[in-house]
């Protein structure tokens, strides 16, 4: 269970009292999510999300991420909107950890994600670019090739226990990214990590998008690029260029994507699956005994890594060449 701090009753009882919510009726842990201790908090009124920020998730970024989900939800993007307490303030403390509590959304995040959902996913997506373009605030993406090198320099002694010649392989990629990594891409708030567990779907409608707390300004084509390594791969390894063409197609239909971006994903797609190995791989190796959460195995990515190297332009993923 992502619950790395529990929360008394009675300080529960103090934080809530903050907000015009009703008291609390129930606080039980949610087992989805890595980062921060995510908690389902019905109260007499309604039900919430409550969330306690841990050591990954800087304080001074919270306020970015705070008001672009306030920002989002005032466009029409179905998102977790923040609850502001009495004072006018939606971010406290609790536990001795920033907290803040957010509307609950309806509906389910696709175990098995098929290819209806890549095209919502795709349409939703875009208009969350689009929503996001006014966003005054911005956060520079600390996760993006300059923030590979220090997540290597932090796991290249013990990589090679991961996989033989890790290390050096990793070494390799970093080096070529610093090189040739894509330039001057159209850019702004992009979400960074929409993985099928921060979509939720009702039916066939795209319900929500949660979990914004990887947000940052950087290349719309690189989410995307993300959402391919995180939707289009089945659980045998192989690639689903369907739901691939879906995604991106639908996406376009919405914002419109230029012939740059389109050649510059085989290069995105396979940074953004180093980005996951190298955060993975570092949750591997730091892995605290006893911890409620179990480190996903970065090998994962490391097989999609390979994937996009091997690749020899954008009709990989069924767009036309």
């Amino acid at each position: 269970m992502a619950v790395y701090t529990e929360v008394p009753d009675e300080e529960l009882e103090a934080f809530v009292a903050r907000y015009d919510i009703g008291r609390p009726v129930s606080c039980k842990g949610i087992a989805e999510g890595v980062e921060n201790s995510n908690f389902l908090l019905t109260t007499e009124r309604a039900s919430f999300i409550l969330t306690l920020y841990e050591k990954r998730v800087r304080r001074e970024d919270l306020p970015f991420f705070i008001g672009l989900m306030e920002h989002l939800a005032a466009r029409g993007i179905a998102c977790p909107t923040p609850v502001k307490a009495r004072d006018g303030e939606a971010l406290g403390e609790l536990c001795k950890r920033p907290a803040a509590i957010v509307t609950f959304l309806d509906g389910m995040w696709p175990r098995r994600p098929m290819a209806r959902h890549c095209q919502l996913l795709g349409t939703a997506l875009a208009q969350m670019h689009l929503a996001g373009a006014d966003y005054a605030l911005r956060r520079a993406n600390d996760l993006s090739v300059v923030g590979w090198r220090r997540l290597y320099e932090a796991t290249k002694d013990r990589a090679d226990e991961v996989s033989p010649g890790l290390a050096e392989e990793i070494r390799r990629e970093i080096e070529g990214f610093e090189a040739h990594w894509p330039r001057h891409l159209p850019a702004g708030v992009i979400h960074a990590d929409l993985f099928p567990d921060n979509v939720f779907f009702l039916g066939d409608r795209l319900s929500g998008i949660i979990d914004f707390y990887f947000a940052c300004n950087d290349a719309y084509a690189y989410d995307l690029a993300v959402c391919l390594n995180a939707w289009c791969f089945e659980s045998d390894g192989s690639f689903n260029v369907t739901k691939a063409r879906m995604l991106i197609a639908s996406y376009r239909k919405t914002r419109p994507v230029s012939k740059y971006e389109l050649d510059a994903l085989p290069m995105l797609a396979r940074g953004s699956a180093l980005r996951f190995l190298l955060t993975r791989l570092y949750d591997w190796l730091n892995h605290p005994p006893g911890a409620f959460v179990k480190p996903k195995d970065p090998r994962e990515y490391l097989d999609k890594l390979r994937f996009h190297a091997g690749l020899r332009g954008p009709s990989a993923y069924g767009l036309e060449p």
